[in-house]
């Protein structure tokens, strides 16, 4: 994958990521940085909070952009504090985030790392992540959707409100609630600047367009990161993670009919690929498809039990759908 950062407005940095072929297993130090020459700093017990982040990072496929930039906030944090520590000035900096991606590239999986994160370095004092959509900010009469809002900041104080398909909250029109629910969450994060994170999340183009209709909106928020679509290897692997999950393994003529039909996926990028979880829906059409034929068989074996066939995988494709 590529790294490619660009400053827009004061303080707003933009991360955008693109798939490319896989990467090696020691990640390039991202644009800017020297390499690491050492990791001996990651053994030692101060560093507890980056240790338990990396070993939740390295449960996850891919991302190895967003791994790197989650190292970077974590470093910023810690020499912060030991600036702070030293007697030296540190002017505090809000974390509110944009992420932009399709659905199923990890985008709340890595909002609930950042809080475990930011709990363990205080910069939380709860570290939870309340998942929000419109239904859950706009009312229905005037003044209910502000309640409503202030009502769900108040519960994320202290950790992270994730709201996914933000773009939705301005699709109604200038007579719509949600321009209310918008100016309610600028103010919540005026007025609770710290013990307070807010992310705005959705399908990247959407977001793009939700930000540029809300011209002070973009800058209130220091990090927009991109979650691109996995590569075909990267769907190879979570699919034989979901399955190895489930105690299920993939029988070898299995293998080219999957990636097959990922890489004509990745060619063809159908808008709003679901990503993981399209993997999971085709993983649980294969695992009925499987149970069908076994049934017809009398096949009750152990090993088929646990093995899923070419067959199988070339029936659930013809039923999963991409999004």
């Amino acid at each position: 994958m590529e790294q490619s950062i660009h400053l827009r407005r004061k303080g707003q940095i933009n991360v955008v990521l693109k798939n490319s072929t896989p990467q090696p297993a020691v990640r390039d130090a991202p644009i800017g940085y020297p390499k690491a020459e050492g990791q001996d700093w990651l053994q030692s017990p101060e560093h507890a909070p980056y240790q338990r982040m990396q070993e939740s990072l390295d449960a996850l496929v891919g991302l190895e952009e967003i791994k790197g930039i989650l190292k970077e906030i974590y470093a910023w944090l810690y020499l912060n504090e030991q600036r702070r520590q030293q007697g030296l000035l540190v002017k505090q900096q809000a974390l509110h985030m944009v992420f932009k991606g399709n659905p199923g590239t990890g985008k709340t999986t890595v909002a609930r790392i950042i809080a475990r994160l930011f709990q363990d370095m205080k910069v939380l004092s709860k570290g939870h992540l309340i998942e929000a959509e419109r239904a859950d900010l706009v009312g229905e009469y005037i003044g209910h959707t502000a309640q409503k809002t202030r009502d769900l900041i108040k519960k994320a104080a202290g950790g992270i409100l994730f709201i996914d398909e933000a773009y939705s909250l301005a699709r109604g029109g200038e007579k719509d609630f949600g321009k209310e629910a918008i100016d309610t969450l600028v103010k919540g994060m005026e007025d609770r600047h710290a013990d307070f994170v807010l992310i705005l999340a959705g399908y990247p183009k959407e977001m793009d367009r939700f930000l540029s209709l809300n011209p002070g909106l973009p800058s209130r928020f220091p990090f927009h990161i991109s979650f691109p679509n996995y590569s075909v290897v990267e769907l190879v692997q979570i699919a034989e993670q979901m399955a190895a999950d489930r105690q299920y393994a993939f029988d070898e003529r299995l293998y080219p009919v999957i990636k097959n039909a990922f890489s004509q996926i990745t060619e063809e990028e159908p808008p709003h690929f679901s990503n993981g979880r399209f993997i999971r829906n085709l993983l649980e059409h294969m695992i009925r498809a499987q149970a069908v034929r076994l049934l017809d068989e009398r096949n009750y074996e152990r090993d088929s039990l646990m093995t899923l066939k070419k067959q199988d995988a070339e029936i659930a494709l013809k039923n999963v759908k991409f999004t």
